[in-house]
C-alpha cells in the first residue's frame, strides 16, 4: 500500500483526472495518462482510441540545496503528484524499484501540475513529479531531478463522432510532430501560451526540449491487460470501481481496414 500524509490512500477530496474523465468532458476528443483512460473506459465513461498514444518525459524534483541525493533519498519525503492523474503512477512504477511501498509517501493535495511546480519553485513543497513544460521550468532554474520517469498519454473518445473527422485530427497531429522532430526550435516558444503569464519572464525555452511525442502505434489488448492488471495489483483505485476490464468493449479504432 502506497501511503499518503493524509494517512489514506484513497482521498475522495482528491480531484484528479480521473474525477474530470467521470464527471464528463464536454470534447468528444481528450486524452489522459493511460492508466486513467482505461480504467475510466473500463468502468463505461468513454472509449480508449486505440490507434495511437503519446508519451511524456517526466521526473521527480527537489530544490537545488534538498539533502535527498537519490532516489532512495526519497524514502518517507512527501512527493507531490496529481490524484490518479499520470504523475500518481509513474511516481510508484519508478519509486518502487528503490523503497518497499509503504515508504513512497505521495501528497495529492497540491495536484494540478502548475501549483505544484509553483510551490516547489517557492520551496514549499520537498519534491514534486512534474513533465513537459513544467519539468524544463524546473531544470533550468537549477531544480535537481532525483529520478527520471515517463509516461504513456492515451486518447479518449465520447460521444457519437465522425471517424473520418477523428483520422484527419490526427493525420495533422503527424504532420505536426514530423515539423517538430525535424525543426524543434522553431516551435519550444510556444510552451508560453500553456504557462500563467506570471512565469514568463523566467522562461528560456530556447533550453527546453520537445515535450510530449505522438506515437502512432497501437495501443494493444497486451498493453491494456497488462496495464489494467498493474493498476489493480497496486490499489490506486477502491474494490470494484475498476470495470470490466474487457478491452474489447472499453476501446475502438477507426485505423483504416
Amino acid at each position: 500500500m502506497i501511503r499518503s500524509t493524509e494517512g489514506q490512500h484513497h482521498n475522495k477530496a482528491n480531484q484528479g483526472a480521473f474525477q474530470s474523465i467521470e464527471k464528463g468532458r464536454e470534447a468528444n476528443v481528450s486524452c489522459a495518462c493511460h492508466w486513467t483512460v482505461n480504467v475510466a473506459a473500463s468502468a463505461g465513461h468513454a472509449k480508449l482510441y486505440a490507434d495511437v498514444y503519446s508519451v511524456a518525459p517526466s521526473g521527480i524534483f527537489v530544490p537545488a540545496d534538498s539533502p535527498v541525493r537519490t532516489p532512495s533519498d526519497l524514502a518517507g519525503v512527501p512527493i507531490s503528484v496529481g490524484f490518479q492523474s499520470g504523475s500518481h503512477y509513474s511516481t510508484i512504477q519508478a519509486l518502487e524499484q528503490y523503497m518497499a511501498p509503504g515508504e513512497i509517501n505521495l501528497t495529492f493535495e497540491d495536484g494540478m501540475l502548475f501549483h505544484r511546480m509553483e510551490l516547489l519553485l517557492e520551496g514549499k513543497s520537498p519534491a514534486a513529479a512534474l513533465f513537459n513544460g513544467p519539468y524544463y521550468l524546473a531544470e533550468q532554474l537549477g531544480f535537481r531531478k532525483v529520478i527520471d520517469t515517463s509516461f504513456m498519454i492515451a486518447a479518449m473518445i465520447k460521444g457519437e463522432v465522425d471517424p473520418e473527422d477523428v483520422r484527419r485530427y490526427f493525420r495533422a497531429l503527424r504532420s505536426a510532430q514530423r515539423d517538430i522532430d525535424l525543426r524543434p526550435e522553431r516551435y519550444t516558444h510556444y510552451y508560453k501560451n500553456e504557462f500563467p503569464d506570471r512565469f514568463h519572464a523566467v522562461m528560456d525555452t530556447r533550453r527546453w526540449g520537445p515535450g510530449e511525442r505522438i506515437v502512432f502505434e497501437t495501443y494493444s489488448r497486451e498493453v491494456f491487460e497488462q496495464s489494467f492488471e498493474w493498476i489493480a495489483k497496486h490499489e490506486i483505485f477502491a474494490n470494484g470501481a475498476m470495470g470490466s476490464g474487457e478491452y474489447d468493449q472499453s476501446t475502438i479504432s477507426f485505423a483504416a481496414k
